[in-house]
């Protein structure tokens, strides 16, 4: 035998002893790990991995109901904030065949276990995410987003599933994409393009125009937001009283009805009336359109009058105010006071005005002349007053009783009385009035010198 020969034969004698001592090696691992975990082996899932989370002493146990757990298995990281925190203990299938006794269909209930000082509301949600694009499946738990935390997560809570979700697997987005790539109307596209094209060409300027007054709008809008808002905001207030006035509106348009009715039964009536205030307003808008000129030229009139009355201010009102107790002013009333009366006057004594206030508008009017020719026909009276203190009058003597001013005509001095002179009898004096009584006071006898007053102010009278 040559030595190559031995040499082959050694080696392989050496491999053969090396992989039998290999597989006695690998079997001994094998039984030394069933006995570790008491003489069971559930499979590899069921050896404990390395890097996992860090349970503690003391783990707290959810349950949470999946209604699809996608490709999730046990020994999955539990997360919160992106921490991991437990791990997947154990997924099984619960539920039914839906409608059979009141059951939900066939769910995933997953058996998980977090640390113990893990902090979590009672309605927390779980939800399945990934890693990455092509990681591995986690369970994630959140507090609520919708609703306010209550409670705390403990040992054996279930999270049922109406807080449970799960994220979009990348096999449902390329399943979709295909779909609309295949037969998703995307190859519809290029008609739509080239349709757009012609339907927009030579249209460029139009477009344009279309598409500033586009922007002008919604500048509109923008800048009057806070007034749009008030009035959809006074909108939802109507329609919140419109919704609690809701039975008073339904009883008001049931009750509409006998109304309807009677409406319907006058409808000829009715119809007689529309037609006739149609005639009404024809003629009536004929009329005003003829005499539109007249009708204008009045309104100047008045707006000129409305002017002036303007102008007069406080005047007029005033003016009104003393029409009430003319030919007397407005503080008349204050004349009596008590037992005693306050009177202020004025005499005006123009002849001329006197003339013409008593004789004006009469026959004898023509005959007043200027007011030069009746101060010539007139002499005044020499009328001399007593010094007597205010109050009282004085007296004249013959204890007659009758008073009067000494001095004017008529006047009965001390010892004599007109018409009862030495020899002449009363009532025989020439030209005496019958029934002028003796000793009146302040009566103008005939034979008194007035130089013609009582002539002027009897009009000339016998």
């Amino acid at each position: 035998m040559s030595t190559t020969g031995r040499v082959r034969r050694a080696g392989r004698l050496v491999g053969h002893r090396a992989g039998r001592r290999a597989r006695l090696l690998g079997v001994a691992a094998v039984a030394g790990a069933a006995a570790l975990s008491g003489c069971s082996f559930n499979g590899v899932s069921s050896l404990p991995l390395p890097g996992g989370a860090d349970l503690g002493s003391n783990p707290t146990t959810v349950k949470i109901e999946f209604a699809n757990v996608l490709d999730l298995v046990p020994q999955s990281a539990v997360k919160v904030n992106d921490v991991s925190v437990g791990q997947v203990e154990e997924i099984d299938l619960a539920g039914g065949p839906s409608g059979q006794g009141g059951r939900r269909g066939w769910y995933a209930l997953v058996t998980v276990k977090v640390r113990g000082d893990v902090r979590l509301p009672d309605n927390a949600v779980a939800t399945i995410g990934q890693t990455s694009l092509l990681g591995e499946k986690f369970v994630r738990l959140d507090p609520p987003e919708n609703e306010a935390p209550s409670g705390a997560l403990g040992e054996g809570d279930l999270i049922p599933l109406n807080r449970t979700t799960r994220g979009t697997e990348i096999e449902e987005v390329l399943s979709a994409m295909s779909l609309l790539l295949n037969g998703g109307g995307l190859e519809q596209v290029s008609t739509i393009s080239h349709e757009l094209q012609a339907a927009m060409g030579g249209r460029e300027s139009t477009i344009k125009s279309v598409l500033h007054r586009v922007d002008t709008f919604a500048g509109t809008l923008d800048r009057n937001r806070a007034a749009i808002t008030r009035a959809l905001d006074s909108i939802d207030r109507l329609s919140g009283k419109l919704a609690a006035e809701r039975k008073t509106i339904q009883d008001t348009i049931d009750e509409t009805g006998p109304a309807i009715a009677v409406l319907n039964r006058n409808r000829a009536d009715l119809t007689k009336m529309l037609v006739a205030l149609n005639k009404l307003s024809r003629t009536t808008t004929n009329v005003i359109d003829r005499s539109k000129a007249d009708l204008l030229a009045n309104l100047k009139d008045l707006d000129k009058i409305l002017r002036n009355l303007n102008k007069a201010g406080s005047d007029l009102p005033k003016s009104l105010e003393t029409l009430i107790t003319f030919p007397f002013p407005a503080t008349f009333e204050n004349v009596i006071e008590g037992d005693y009366g306050n009177v202020h006057l004025t005499v005006d004594l123009d002849f001329e005005s006197l003339g013409r206030n008593l004789l004006g508008g009469t026959d004898l009017e023509g005959l007043l002349g200027s007011g030069t020719e009746m101060r010539g026909m007139l002499e005044v009276p020499n009328v001399t007053l007593p010094e007597t203190p205010l109050g009282v009058l004085p007296q004249s003597s013959g204890g007659g009783g009758s008073g009067g001013l000494p001095g004017l005509p008529g006047t009965n001095q001390p010892g004599s009385r007109p018409g009862n002179q030495p020899g002449n009898q009363p009532g025989n004096q020439p030209g005496n009035q019958p029934g002028n009584q003796q000793g009146r006071p302040g009566a103008l006898g005939p034979q008194s010198d007035d130089g013609g007053l009582g002539s002027l102010v009897t009009g000339g009278l016998s």
